[in-house]
């Protein structure tokens, strides 16, 4: 679908390394500004792959923030690029190093895909996440039974690997719940609310919960009816990202059966953001949100 490598990260097994709830970002922000000081010296990326014994693909995967840093690779390439003040190389080696600390997630390593990995670090240092979900609930808002049956019915696994998937998918919601939570808004088809996951119990659990939820400060949540009919966004669903860091260009991410497409080229991201917009505008508003769901709840 889209590839030039400035318009999507097209994750491998080895894409986005162990990463704590800002490594992630920092890993992002460190390589944007190595592929700043370079453009900035007039240094071609082979020549800088030369100075660390690389390739220009690592250089462009150094950039694209896709790996970890070593501190010998980017002590060179700051020699390089002509950066010689001692506090601005040792902080930059200091962010190299944060870059690489493991996120809390590193303790499921074993139920969590390489693909899943990046978002994940992705969502715990976004600043606001906006997100339409055609299928389900949005993960940050399932409980743990409703995320329970959702695993059950699409993985062959174990209820060992369900608890522990499940478990994962709740431990994220982490961010919701804390000091300075991000701005969550999101919009989600009636036929999400409607389905029945795991039984009338769990689906009435899950559409109480929404309703708490949808009384914090920090989240909107609309819902889209039936009655809307054709949209922009009938060909599935998405998230948008966006970060404090003023660096950082929005993320679009796409998840598929067995892989996930991540997006940051603007003109993409523009494209996304006005379907987000005409969703929210064709869904209802948020002021209904608890009336819709008490109606649904009444219906179950």
């Amino acid at each position: 679908m889209v590839s030039s490598e400035d318009s999507a990260w097209d994750v491998p097994p080895s894409f986005f390394g162990t990463r704590a709830s800002g490594p992630t970002v920092q890993r992002l922000v460190l390589g944007g500004q190595l592929r700043r000081l370079r453009e900035s010296r007039g240094i071609s990326a082979e020549q800088a792959a030369e100075s660390i014994r690389g390739s220009h693909s690592k250089i462009s995967r150094l950039e694209h923030g896709r790996v970890g840093f070593k501190d010998r690779d980017v002590a060179d390439l700051l020699t390089l690029y002509g950066v010689t003040d001692p506090e601005e190389r040792a902080a930059l080696l200091n962010l190299a190093r944060e870059a690489n600390t493991p996120g809390w997630w590193h303790a499921y390593s074993d139920v969590l895909p390489a693909w899943l990995e990046a978002y994940v670090g992705l969502e715990a240092a976004a600043s606001i996440i906006r997100t339409y979900e055609v299928q389900f609930v949005p993960g940050l808002l399932q409980t743990e039974r409703y995320a329970r049956a959702l695993i059950r019915q699409g993985s062959a696994v174990g209820e060992q690997e369900i608890a522990r998937r499940a478990e994962l998918r709740t431990s994220r919601q982490a961010i919701l719940s804390s000091p300075n939570p991000p701005q969550l808004w999101a919009v989600v088809d009636e036929g999400a609310l409607r389905r029945p996951v795991g039984g009338t119990d769990v689906v009435r659990e899950q559409i109480k919960h929404l309703m708490d939820m949808a009384e914090r400060p920090a989240i909107t949540l609309q819902i889209l009816p039936f009655h809307a009919g054709p949209h922009s966004a009938m060909g599935g669903p998405f998230t948008i990202l966006r970060f404090a860091e003023p660096d950082l260009n929005d993320v679009v991410y796409i998840e598929q059966l067995t892989s996930a497409l991540y997006l940051d080229k603007p003109t993409e991201v523009d494209s996304y953001l006005e379907v987000m917009e005409q969703l929210c505008l064709q869904a209802d508003g948020a002021t209904s949100t608890a009336k819709t769901l008490d109606k649904i709840l009444s219906e179950l």
